[in-house]
């Protein structure tokens, strides 16, 4: 791999390790690699820590926290990640305001790839899809069932569709154009029109001659489903128990050993939007508070990324009597009390026509009038063979079903990922939304010291804490009817307590974001004074350190 790389192609494990170990080398004083636990196959699972390490450690700042590409296939989100990590490093030393304040005063932690090994099979040079882990399951043997297997059953490199000519087939030709076949309408198709039976490219287990079950392969685990937010067995692919697969309880315990996280965002594909919980409640069963800050972040998520937000429950839930739980940013909501969010990228429908794709795409698939737009301005894109989004039919002998035809959408490079040419242009303005999530998450800082002699050697101290942040320290109203968060506390060090405790509690303090609902009229919410009287000889110097599981540690000293 080059040294320079250009967000327009996908990374292979090998290739993406170098590229972050290049990035690290060549910025030490910002970037950390390190390991936190190992996928199924035993490849390393690496988190990628940035911030400027001159004005404190990593945990001694609130942070942003970043992961990508759960799902094997959804490879732009990998792309995506290292697209925030250069946008942070670039800005750093260009010295972008934003991003330099960013780093100075928070901490950013990036999973660039949560399955590798989902990964390396779709990118394999005969590539298998899986909706993410590669362990048998829920048949440790790996058994098949008979049905059809998606599969590259000529060794091309690709997994297109595959086409049967029959009478009864679902599928039809578009009158505009005969490549592509659409459903069958309602009121049925005149006599004489060739008919087909359309399936993803594969072969046949067990092949009866006649039916064609479509069972989930034997790998059949969806590790966003693997959270413990929601989890349960009638949920497809939730595996044996939350946590049951490496890579979720590895990332989960990573997260928890970083109390600091403020924010949280998954990157998957696809759909061109900006996804916040909650999966299973509507938004009037949430705090009014967090839907508020939700749809407040929102607004500048569109406006860097020109992505429109939505719950995924109040408009991407097709059946609300059945719900899909278990996933991250619920689990990060419902257990850490943070803001969450899955970006989905790439919208190809949009690209085609201009036009969002319905939020129900998931379910119902384009209109036929979407899908004859997409073809065309598919033809129009570069590249190479194995990455054209959309293929001419060609003639094929199946090992089960005789002559048929493989062509049709090449899903990886169409519907699930843009073209390579367009990688870049996608996922650029991601970076700055991370930066202003960041920039909003609660911050600590010692804003007032005073010492008042009472006595030849006897001192009263006090010390004032402010939370400088746009959100509360608690950051959610969730977080903070739970309990989910540790007060502010402060300690004094370096001389006698005359009385009271070392250590004091100041509770929780309120953000920036507390102007918007006191009208001017507030007071000073964000503030808190501890105070001590301490007995030491004059000229003593004192250590104070004020310090908050999300908003930070931060130390002064003061002399008597």
């Amino acid at each position: 791999m080059a040294d320079v790389y250009d967000f327009d192609s996908f990374l292979r494990y090998e290739a993406l390790v170098t590229w972050l170990d290049q990035l690290a080398d060549k910025h030490p004083a910002l970037v950390t690699i390190e390991t936190y636990g190992q996928s199924h196959q035993g490849r390393d699972l690496l988190i990628v820590t940035v911030t400027d390490s001159s004005t404190g450690g990593h945990g001694t700042k609130p942070a942003h926290w970043i992961d990508a590409n759960i799902h094997s296939v959804e490879l732009t989100a990998s792309v995506a990640a290292c697209r925030v990590l250069q946008h942070l490093v670039d800005g750093f030393t260009a010295g972008d305001e934003q991003v330099v304040r960013a780093l100075q005063t928070r901490t950013f932690y990036v999973v660039p790839r949560v399955n590798p090994d989902g990964a390396e099979w779709a990118m394999a040079d005969s590539p298998q899809f899986r909706r993410s882990s590669v362990r048998h399951w829920p048949l440790a043997d790996g058994h098949r069932w008979p049905g059809h297997q998606s599969e590259d059953i000529d060794g091309d490199g690709r997994i297109l569709q595959m086409r049967l000519a029959d009478d009864d087939g679902q599928w039809v030709p578009h009158p505009d154009d005969a490549r592509l076949l659409v459903p069958v309408p309602l009121d049925g198709i005149a006599g004489g029109t060739q008919r087909y039976r359309l399936f993803g490219e594969g072969t046949i287990e067990d092949f009866d001659g006649f039916t064609m079950p479509k069972p989930r392969p034997p790998q059949g685990l969806d590790m966003n489903r693997n959270f413990p937010a929601g989890w349960g067995t009638s949920v497809p692919g939730s595996g044996d128990h939350p946590l049951s697969e490496p890579e979720i309880d590895a990332l989960i315990r990573a997260m928890v050993a970083r109390p600091n996280i403020c924010g949280f965002n998954a990157f998957h594909t696809s759909g061109g939007v900006l996804l916040r919980p909650s999966s299973t409640k509507s938004d009037s069963a949430l705090p009014p508070n967090d839907v508020w800050v939700w749809k407040e972040l929102a607004k500048r998520g569109s406006e860097f990324t020109g992505y429109p937000a939505h719950s995924v429950y109040e408009d991407f839930t097709w059946d609300p009597t059945e719900t899909m739980s278990g996933a991250s940013d619920d689990w990060a909501y419902e257990h850490l009390g943070v803001y969450g969010w899955t970006t989905e990228f790439w919208d190809l429908v949009h690209a085609a026509t201009g036009e969002k794709a319905s939020t129900h795409f998931w379910y119902t698939g384009p209109t036929d009038a979407e899908a004859l737009a997409v073809v065309r301005w598919l033809d129009g894109q570069p590249g190479g063979a194995r990455t054209v989004g959309f293929v001419d039919w060609y003639e094929f002998d199946h090992p089960q079903l005789g002559p048929v035809e493989l062509g049709g959408w090449n899903d990886l490079y169409s519907w699930v990922n843009p073209p390579l040419h367009l990688l870049k242009a996608e996922v650029d303005g991601h970076g700055a939304f991370a930066v202003a999530q960041a920039l909003a998450a609660p911050c600590l800082d010692i804003k007032y010291t005073d010492v008042k002699q009472l006595g030849p050697d006897t001192w009263q101290v006090s010390v004032g804490i402010a939370n400088v942040g746009w959100l509360p320290t608690q950051v959610t109203e969730k977080a903070k009817k739970d309990g989910i968060v540790r007060p502010v506390a402060v300690e004094l060090a370096g001389a006698e307590i005359v009385s009271g405790s070392a250590r004091i509690e100041l509770g929780q303090l309120d953000g920036a974001i507390a102007a918007r609902f006191n009208r001017g009229d507030g007071g000073a919410p964000e503030r808190a004074l501890a105070s001590w009287v301490v007995r030491c000889p004059a000229g003593t110097e004192l250590s104070v350190t004020a310090s908050h599981q999300r908003a930070g540690t931060k130390a002064a000293v003061i002399t008597t």
